[in-house]
């Protein structure tokens, strides 16, 4: 993974560094300055493409530098073996857009950013499909963890579980303020415990006494809790989440991506290589977890719960 990183790295050294704005509309001031680039430089005026499947929504806009993804995947988002395939191979598709620089993920659902790991991927299934399934998490948090690009999430709704992971996963942080919506690592409350590459990742954001705390009583924070503990780093009102991003992400872009890309390796690396040395074992270690009888039945207690709710 160094070698491709560096790679990389080594391809975008020459593209066109951003000067730190200084006043007025960060999004504007940077639409203007791209658009009055030479054409030499290879970004049309309007150059916008999409892509979608059934449960990602992606559209690029080549005149920002920017693509947007949207979870597409009702009722709640929840991240099944084909929706972790699908974004996996989309991550990989935007990477290998040289104008694409930067990532807005989002949800096109109202009220939810993602529930998670879809429960009947871990439930009543075989080994072999819990293997792979967990695989699939893992290349996920690797793609996003360790991204190229600037990777901003818009969280418009309640992200729990492995949706908080997503949003962990990036460079930023936006939240809708809205105090019915929440957002945390809560799987002791469904007798689950989250894998040592999810508490580094929560340790790296909020440090070690919190996350215990969080990972330990399954805590799920209000937007301004949230803040406050450091899980994200901006609230805003639910209808400016996008105009925020954008807002956002005008700022990061305009660091070079060279000397950014390489700070986030040098910060995230010991991270990742952590779970890469242990990505085997950590399979392993699910499979034979999620296979217990008292967790398939605890499984099973909270799907007839849902159910219930439902109707």
């Amino acid at each position: 993974m160094a070698l491709r990183v560096v790679s990389v790295l080594k391809r975008r050294l020459g593209g066109p560094g951003q000067k730190l704005l200084r006043s007025g509309n960060l999004l504007s001031a940077t639409q203007h300055r791209w658009e009055k680039m030479p054409s030499s430089v290879g970004f049309p005026v309007t150059s916008r493409r999409s892509f979608s499947k059934t449960a990602l929504i992606v559209d690029v806009d080549h005149n920002l530098g920017i693509a947007t993804m949207k979870m597409n995947n009702p009722p709640v988002n929840s991240l099944s073996l084909e929706l972790l395939t699908n974004f996996v191979i989309d991550l990989e598709k935007l990477e290998n857009e040289k104008r694409c620089r930067g990532l807005i993920i989002t949800s096109a659902s109202p009220k939810i950013f993602s529930a998670g790991l879809d429960i009947t991927e871990m439930y009543g299934k075989s080994s072999a499909h819990y293997a792979e399934f967990w695989k699939a998490v893992q290349e996920l948090w690797l793609k996003l963890y360790m991204s190229n690009m600037v990777v901003i999430a818009a969280i418009n709704g309640s992200s729990p579980a492995g949706g908080c992971l997503i949003s962990l996963a990036g460079d930023y942080r936006i939240m809708a303020d809205n105090p019915k919506y929440t957002i945390g690592l809560n799987e002791t409350l469904l007798g689950i415990v989250a894998p040592f590459w999810f508490k580094d990742t929560l340790v790296n954001t909020i440090g070690n006494r919190a996350s215990e705390h969080a990972l330990q009583l399954g805590l799920l924070f209000s937007p301004t809790d949230a803040l406050r503990v450091g899980i994200v780093d901006q609230v805003v009102p639910e209808d400016k989440v996008q105009d925020t991003a954008l807002n956002v992400m005008s700022r990061w872009l305009s660091i070079p991506d060279h000397a950014r890309q390489l700070t986030k390796t040098m910060m995230r690396k010991p991270t990742v290589d952590r779970l890469l040395k242990q990505r085997e074992a950590d399979i392993k270690n699910f499979v034979s977890f999620i296979s217990r009888d008292s967790i398939q039945k605890s499984l099973h207690m909270y799907m007839k719960h849902l159910k219930e709710r439902k109707e």
